[in-house]
């Protein structure tokens, strides 16, 4: 492959044909695993497991508010059942969307329901990057099926159609 062939990077240059979707964080790194890729993986970890734990410390201090404004334990269990069952929702919800494209009807209704369990979004995303950029198989997927399809386009039309047998 010439120079001329390869982008700034190094790359293969993919101007002809589809481009791949660039993921948060992450850019389009995750094609080539390339610049940086693994720090950032190792980072957004990192970042991830920090925020759950100071959205936990956070919720501790919202329960210490409700038990000490002595409302009674069914309320107090209550909200920790809440968050609980809500968080366990969130992380299946964000753990699912990492593969699968999720309907927007559906996000939509369950927006509510993932705010207040944002400690399992965080704790899907930092358990989903030990394996990957979070919703990396579902890009790559959809991506080399464009490139494919691009191949495909493009060597049924090359060649001298009057060479062609009829």
């Amino acid at each position: 492959m010439s120079a001329a062939e390869n982008d700034t990077n190094g790359n293969p240059d993919t101007s002809a044909g589809p481009r791949p979707e660039p993921l948060r964080f992450y850019g389009t790194t995750w094609v080539n695993h390339d610049n940086g890729y693994a720090a950032r993986r190792a980072g957004l970890a990192v970042g991830s497991l920090v925020a759950a734990v100071a959205a936990c410390l956070v919720l501790r201090i919202a329960y210490d508010g409700l038990r000490i404004a002595d409302i009674g334990s069914f309320v107090s269990l209550l909200m920790v059942v809440m968050f609980a069952v809500c968080s366990a929702l969130a992380f299946r919800h964000t753990w699912s969307a990492f593969t699968t494209r999720p309907d927007p009807d559906r996000q939509a209704s369950l927006r509510g329901l993932l705010a207040i369990g944002f400690v399992g979004s965080l704790l899907a995303y930092f358990f989903r990057t030990f394996t990957e950029a979070p919703g990396e198989k579902l890009h790559r997927a959809e991506y080399d099926k464009a490139r494919a399809d691009y191949e495909k386009r493009t060597t049924r039309r090359s060649g001298n159609p009057s060479k062609r047998r009829h």
